[in-house]
C-alpha cells in the first residue's frame, strides 16, 4: 500500500510511506507532473518500506530531472547507483 502526503512551502514535499511498485508508479508520476515546472519537488522517502525494480528505475529518472530524494533508504540508494552504472 502506498500513501502520499503533500505539503508545500516554497517547495513541494511529497512524503511517501509504504511501498512503491509498478502498480502505483503512475499515481506518483501524475502528482509530480501536476506541479508547476518551476517549483522544486522533494520526495521524502523516510517512511518507505519496500520498492520493486520498476520503482527504483522511476526514482532514478525522477532524481535525474528535477526531483530531490530525501531520506532515501540506503538499500534504495545503492540500487539506484547500480541501475545508473548498468546504463
Amino acid at each position: 500500500m502506498l500513501r502520499i502526503k503533500r505539503t508545500a512551502n516554497g517547495q513541494v514535499v511529497l512524503m511517501v510511506s509504504g511501498q512503491i511498485d509498478a502498480e502505483n508508479i503512475a499515481e506518483l508520476k501524475n502528482l509530480i507532473e501536476s506541479e508547476e515546472p518551476a517549483r522544486p519537488i522533494v520526495l521524502d522517502l523516510k517512511e518507505l518500506t519496500l520498492v520493486d525494480r520498476d520503482a527504483v528505475k522511476f526514482l532514478e529518472r525522477c532524481e535525474s530531472v528535477r526531483v530531490q530524494l530525501k531520506n532515501c533508504p540506503a538499500y534504495v540508494r545503492e540500487w539506484i547507483a547500480r541501475e545508473r552504472a548498468g546504463k
